[in-house]
């Protein structure tokens, strides 16, 4: 329970937060583990949010005058309060926020006006326009520091616009860390009324990448994955995670991501590293993965040749363990043994390249949730990518395009639309209607993704939908075809009955109200000419009825479970 705890102290004894007046929000990104919003506004802009890294603990605001508002004194105190590592903490306050110390001193605590970190401090409170402390900001956080920060980064990008906001705006190299960002663009202003939950955030945001991939593209025609090794198939599931080679069937075999300040590169078999028809690539991402800087790359020894191909290539690289110093590490996916130092070598603005298949893990574990207990999940969830115990076959495909990014598959693009067009009545259109199978898959999978407050929000939005737009009547003159919405919320709803089973979910995160669904089936579905529709609801009602979901007007269900 403990990120449900930590928003309850946040949001103790408010009704409702104030975000009138002349001061213009950004909106914040939240990734990974630890993030959670604690203001979420009725455009699903995250406008407050809060984290944990390492032993500490930070609040986000989405401009800094915030700090200084009179309408905000309460949300501040009880920030101050869950930041404290200890009730006798001693808070630092930036000099100017003289409302804040006030209000602070009053209410008990031990306040000093300060202008940057100093020795002593339990808790800074700060805006976000100075990163010349970052480093130093980061290890007192790691070790059980508290912040409380606010900025906004539009105004910044007008003067900056040829920097990467997420990378370079001073706040976002201080707080992404933690999984929170700053952004370039607008939030909403209005009083909004608090959640007596977590709330909701959407799952896409609509950040280009298309920078990065023409740096990870350049002088790229095709990605040849041809031969003896046969890649795995990626689930992409981050806001910050953008395909880099997809095969005909929309699967991806090669990703990106941001995460922190450092980058992710993920191939789907570890031959890759060496296979000649992907060089150019392979180094494209080391550049890419360095932040443009030939510096010390690290590969771990079970990379068999890699280092000798960086080599001769000139970079300055060694066969080593993840050890202080590095720019780059590359990997494969078969070990968890470093899963912590590496998340935090990427958050502190690492390069990761990694590489492996899962299928044949998840051939000798059948037992076993590849999403969650296959190793290199256990590191690359985090970042918002997972390797699938599924294989895809071999071929040379076109890479993404970056000018028509927008054309390409992405699950969390692509079902965010998907939900905002069955919320709006909308009819599915091309090329969201050819992702439907697509979306189906990677929704399954995404449904067993291990609980944190991101991917809880999002599951839960699967349970809505599934009420929402209810069990699909199936019969003789209405069968399911495969590839439509029909298939898609009847195995959604078998997914939502596995995802009420997973107690990890429910211990972590309480639901607002217990999923149920009620299906009614007529029971003249065709053997063979619609054998998928009948397979689809076998399964489903087998589950179904072996988790007590109740059924309506029919008996036919009683026949097909004799089958």
């Amino acid at each position: 329970m403990m990120f449900n705890e930590d928003y309850q102290s946040l949001v103790r004894g408010l009704s409702e937060v104030d975000f009138t007046g002349t001061s213009i929000p950004c909106k914040l990104i939240l990734i990974g583990d630890s993030a959670f919003p604690v203001l979420v506004s009725p455009a699903g802009d995250v406008l407050i949010a809060a984290s944990h890294y390492g032993k500490g603990r930070v609040v986000v605001m989405a401009h800094e005058s915030y700090l200084n508002s009179p309408n905000l004194l309460g949300f501040m105190q009880n920030a101050v309060s869950w930041l404290k590592p200890s009730a006798e903490a001693v808070i630092g306050v930036h000099t100017g926020l003289d409302l804040l110390t006030k209000t602070l001193q009053d209410s008990g605590c031990t306040v000093n006006k300060i202008s940057g970190l100093t020795q002593g401090l339990g808790v800074m409170c700060m805006d976000g326009y100075d990163d010349s402390q970052a480093k130093d900001i980061i290890s007192f956080l790691y070790e059980g520091g508290g912040l409380l920060i606010a900025a906004q980064a539009w105004y910044w990008s007008y003067s900056h616009k040829n920097e990467n906001v997420l990378l370079d705006f001073p706040g976002n190299k201080i707080i992404s860390v933690s999984g929170i960002y700053f952004r370039d663009v607008y939030g909403e202003r209005g009083t909004f009324t608090v959640s007596p939950d977590i709330p909701h955030i959407p799952m896409f945001s609509d950040i280009s990448f298309l920078l990065d991939l023409n740096i990870l593209l350049k002088d790229i025609a095709l990605l040849d994955i041809r031969g003896s090794s046969t890649p795995s198939e990626l689930l992409l599931h981050g806001p910050l995670t953008f395909p880099v080679g997809l095969n005909d069937e929309n699967k991806c075999f090669l990703a990106a991501a941001i995460y922190g300040r450092g980058r992710i590169v993920v191939g789907t078999h570890e031959t890759l590293f060496t296979k000649p028809e992907l060089k150019t690539v392979i180094l494209n991402s080391i550049l890419w993965l360095g932040s443009g800087r030939k510096q010390k790359i690290g590969v771990n020894k079970a990379v068999k040749g890699f280092t000798e191909l960086l080599m001769q290539e000139g970079f300055d690289s060694s066969t080593s363990s993840l050890e202080p110093g590095l720019s780059v590490y590359c990997c494969d996916s078969y070990s968890d043994s470093e899963a912590e130092r590496i998340k935090k070598f990427v958050a502190e603005g690492g390069g990761l390249l990694i590489a492996g298949q899962s299928w044949y893990w998840s051939y000798k574990n059948p037992e076993k949730n590849v999403v969650c207990q296959y190793p290199g999940n256990k590191i690359l969830n985090t970042f918002g990518i997972s390797i699938l115990g599924k294989s895809i076959g071999n071929g040379a495909y076109k890479p993404t395009d970056p000018a028509a990014v927008t054309n390409y598959y992405h699950f969390p693009r692509a079902f965010s639309q998907l939900l905002k067009n069955l919320q709006d009545g909308v009819e599915i259109q091309p090329p969201l209607s050819s992702w439907l199978t697509n979306i189906r898959e990677d929704a399954s999978n995404f449904m067993r993704l291990p609980a944190s407050p991101l991917t809880y929000s999002i599951q839960q939005e699967c349970v809505c939908l599934v009420k929402r737009c209810g069990i699909p009547n199936v019969s003789k003159d209405c069968p399911v075809k495969n590839n439509s919405k029909d298939a898609l919320i009847l195995s959604l709803a078998h997914d939502v009955c596995c995802f009420n089973q997973n107690s990890q979910s429910i211990n972590n995160f309480p639901f607002k109200e217990k999923p149920s669904v009620t299906v009614e089936i007529d029971g003249t579905n065709p053997g063979t000419a619609h054998a998928y529709g009948l397979i689809a609801l076998v399964i489903l009602v087998k589950f179904i009825y072996s988790n007590r979901i109740y059924f309506s007007k029919s008996n036919a269900y009683k026949e097909l479970l004799q089958l």
